[in-house]
């Protein structure tokens, strides 16, 4: 069975994205972003979303040891700044229903939410400026970063919150991320 870990950076929908893999059928734990990778038995690694990035703990970390992760919201901001991209302001601030232009269809994570889907995300904070190896998968109009990936690494983030009822296709984001890391499983195995 897979096994995904959704590391807790404070965030309150946490909870929901383990519920959400659960419900995929995943193995799926709930791990102190204290915690360092290598303690920790899993296929794959959630990145929560959480109130700031002064919280992170051991998360990026995460980021170097090899297995798929999915960055939500703060964890997507935390994968951009710590692989060289940038954070700020949004202009929009805090939460709300927004139309997502999906721009990559055949990105693994999000390619399948084409051509477009409806969220629920906060904007306090968004990523302004991609890492090195990341492409923007999904915009909108009030943020230019909605989604990033880098295939080559394995590295996926998302603006919004998938785990929230007020997200349209959120277990299909689950689903294709559980894809992702059982395709990496069996290329390492």
């Amino acid at each position: 069975m897979t096994t995904i870990a959704v590391v807790d950076n404070h965030g309150q929908f946490t909870h929901l994205e383990q519920r959400a893999l659960r419900d995929l059928g995943v193995d799926c734990t709930l791990v102190d972003n204290e915690t360092p990778p290598e303690d920790v038995e899993a296929d794959g690694i959630v990145l929560s979303g959480g109130p700031d990035m002064d919280r992170i703990g051991q998360s990026p970390k995460y980021l170097e040891d090899g297995r798929p992760v999915l960055g939500i919201c703060l964890g997507m901001q935390l994968m951009a700044v710590e692989l060289g991209g940038e954070v700020g302001s949004g202009d929009y601030g805090g939460y709300a229903d927004v139309t997502v232009d999906v721009l990559e269809e055949d990105d693994p994570l999000v390619g399948s939410l084409a051509p477009e889907t409806r969220v629920w995300a906060s904007h306090a904070d968004e990523v302004k400026t991609l890492p090195e190896g990341f492409t923007c998968t999904a915009s909108s109009d009030v943020c230019g970063v909605e989604a990033m990936s880098d295939t080559d690494r394995d590295l996926y983030g998302v603006q919004w919150h998938p785990e929230v009822a007020h997200t349209e296709e959120g277990e299909e984001v689950f689903g294709n991320f559980l894809e992702i890391c059982l395709a990496s499983a069996e290329a390492t195995h």
